[in-house]
């Protein structure tokens, strides 16, 4: 008898059989031919019987599986070097001895949220000077005192209020050098603009300090007269914050960067008329800015048009925060 279903056929219960000793029933002697099966039946009937015990093996070799994957995949994830900012051009610090920004506030909330403005210092806290050192001929002394000029120099031009808003720029032109003042008086505004804060008719600043970072750095030369100086060059950004509406972080903040020359002669070289600070060079850049106010040489911040902040190079708005970044970018006014 063959059969596909490996279950044998019950005995009769009605059937008579002999009850020799050598004469077998036939139900036995099928049940016995049934039980006699191949090695893939063997294989189906253990299965059947172990079928909990292989879920329950199968189930828990899955899960430390999956465990052991998520717990690489995670440390790949971190481990995973975090995508490359957009490159900028930037510049390299002048030589000499120099003194970068080091402090930064604690986080708080405010118009600077957002964007790299808010981790810098407020106002003249990040204007750090270099250790003054005798070099080229000037005195330590000079060094500092020359140091401590230019320093006083920026947060007027930048940081006082009172300068900002005034109709005149003596408060300014008075700390240079008796010979250098009728240059600096009669600057254009648009070129005034490069060294100084000027805030147009109606434009309003909140309360918040301007935050301010960069660095500055010296060193002793001769000018093209062989002229002993002392060569400093300051290179800041400035933000400062507006009234206005902020939809997106950096709405209301103006940025200004600016690269500076200074010159203090020797004043064994000189006569007292050119004893002081004189500027060599001055570049600058702002963005987010009112353009019509700009032309003027006067600052505002810059209303949008069609989502994009007007004079603002994009798409790395970020980059404008840093010091290092170029000052050759595009005019969009």
């Amino acid at each position: 008898m063959s059969s596909d279903d490996p279950t044998p056929e019950p005995p009769r219960l009605d059937r008579h059989s002999r009850s020799g000793p050598e004469e077998i029933p036939d139900w036995v002697r099928q049940l016995e031919r049934e039980i006699r099966v191949g090695p893939a039946t063997r294989l189906r009937i253990w299965l059947g019987r172990h079928a909990r015990r292989l879920r329950l093996g199968v189930g828990t070799v899955l899960v430390l599986a999956l465990l052991a994957y998520l717990g690489t995949a995670g440390y790949r994830y971190v481990r995973r070097p975090a995508e490359q900012p957009r490159a900028y051009p930037t510049v390299s610090p002048p030589a000499g001895i120099q003194a970068t920004t080091a402090a930064s506030p604690p986080p708080t909330a405010g118009p600077f949220d957002g964007t790299p403005a808010a981790a810098f210092p407020e106002g003249a806290a990040g204007i750090a000077l270099p250790p003054a050192k005798a070099t080229g001929g000037f005195t330590a002394t000079q060094v500092s005192a020359a140091l401590t000029k230019i320093r006083t120099a920026l947060v007027t031009a930048r940081l006082d209020r009172a300068f900002m808003t005034a109709k005149d720029r003596e408060r300014l032109v008075r700390q240079f050098a008796p010979d250098a003042r009728r240059y600096v008086r009669e600057d254009a505004d648009a070129t005034f603009a490069n060294l100084a804060t000027r805030l147009a008719p109606g434009a309003r600043l909140l309360p918040d300090q301007p935050r301010v970072k960069g660095r500055i750095t010296y060193r002793a030369t001769r000018d093209d007269q062989g002229i002993r100086v002392l060569r400093v060059t300051t290179n800041f950004v400035w933000a400062y914050a507006f009234h206005g509406p902020r939809v997106v972080p950096g709405d209301g903040v103006v940025v200004v960067h600016d690269t500076l020359v200074w010159e203090v002669p020797h004043p064994g070289d000189v006569r007292s008329g050119a004893r002081g600070l004189w500027l060599h060079d001055m570049r600058s850049y702002a963005a987010n800015i009112d353009c019509a106010a700009s032309a003027k040489g006067l600052l505002d911040v810059g209303t949008p048009r069609e989502g994009t902040p007007v004079a603002t190079p994009a798409p790395d708005r970020d980059s404008l925060y840093d010091p290092d970044r170029s000052l050759d970018i595009p005019d969009t006014c």
